[in-house]
């Protein structure tokens, strides 16, 4: 989009040995705008890049500052706030991270995650024998998957055609329902949730997940699917509840959500169709840049 909008894009890795760090200054030092994704940098680093940059731009879209498990890192959020402080911008990923990011500089604007939704636009059959709740991830975030299984025990109990898609790198023999392990590719991800009935994606409510900026849920809207989501962090902002899916706060509203979905067909569909409208209207590519394009304008 940058390149379709008249911007020279160039990517530079920061990692891999000292000549791409040299070759990241020396492009840094060529460019009009400079955006560092993600990445944190020690003192000595970050000082060169605000040296050589004209102008910097932080884009993040997780919880960089604090440990993968929710822990504050005192480390972590010491070069988070020199990054953050010494930025002429920075593009959040939800409005958590916009927070946290505007206690150090007051330039921030939220930049949602977006997904290419032609992408998305595929037609699968469902099947007749099973209601396939579908989950989309990889081992590193394996762990929610597996805090919600006690609710799809539950649910499985009185629904006894219930069964759990994994779109992963890893199997779950051990969930106490049945199963459907699907390896990820890119070339099959739109047909294997396409021809589920309903996505979930539980998460837990620290600031590691709060700093998460909803992919699966858009995926599953974009696919038209109905979503139950934890009541957490952006998955929160991207589901209206009753409109799009619904968000739960314990087992047993996982349980009743997914027995009402799996009893009505025409209330899915509805979801599912409410669901792909607000990805086409708010989080699809185009306006998402249209909401980034005039930062770039600005800093230019």
């Amino acid at each position: 989009m940058l390149q379709r909008a008249g911007f020279d894009v160039a990517h530079a890795a920061v990692s891999g040995g000292i000549f791409n760090y040299l070759y990241a200054l020396r492009s840094a030092a060529a460019a009009d705008i400079v955006v560092i994704l993600r990445k944190t940098f020690p003192a000595p680093m970050l000082w060169l890049l605000r040296w050589l940059s004209s102008r910097l731009v932080y884009d993040f879209d997780d919880a960089v500052f604090c440990n993968s498990d929710g822990s504050p890192s005192a480390t972590r959020m010491r070069r988070f706030t020199a990054m953050a402080g010494t930025c002429d911008h920075i593009l959040a990923g939800n409005g958590f991270l916009a927070g946290t990011a505007a206690r150090f500089n007051p330039a921030v604007t939220v930049i949602p995650t977006s997904v290419d939704t032609s992408q998305y636009a595929a037609e699968s059959p469902k099947p007749d024998d099973s209601i396939d709740l579908v989950w989309i991830g990889s081992r590193s975030t394996r762990k929610y998957l597996l805090e919600v299984l006690p609710a799809l025990r539950l649910a499985s109990v009185r629904l006894p055609r219930l069964r759990l898609k994994v779109i992963a790198d890893f199997d779950l023999p051990e969930a106490g329902l049945p199963t459907l392990a699907v390896p990820w590719t890119s070339a099959t991800e739109a047909s294997e949730l396409a021809s589920a009935h309903i996505g979930i994606a539980p998460m837990r409510d620290d600031d590691w997940s709060r700093g998460k900026c909803a992919l699966k849920v858009l995926q599953y809207m974009a696919s038209g699917l109905p979503v139950i989501s934890s009541n957490v962090g952006a998955n929160a902002e991207v589901v209206d509840d009753g409109v799009t899916g619904y968000l739960v706060n314990s087992d047993e509203s996982w349980c009743e959500r997914i027995v009402e979905l799996a009893a009505d067909t025409s209330l899915c569909s509805r979801l599912g169709d409410e669901g792909r409208k607000r990805v086409l209207a708010d989080y699809s590519v185009d306006p998402v840049f249209s909401r980034m394009r005039p930062v770039f304008d600005a800093l230019s």
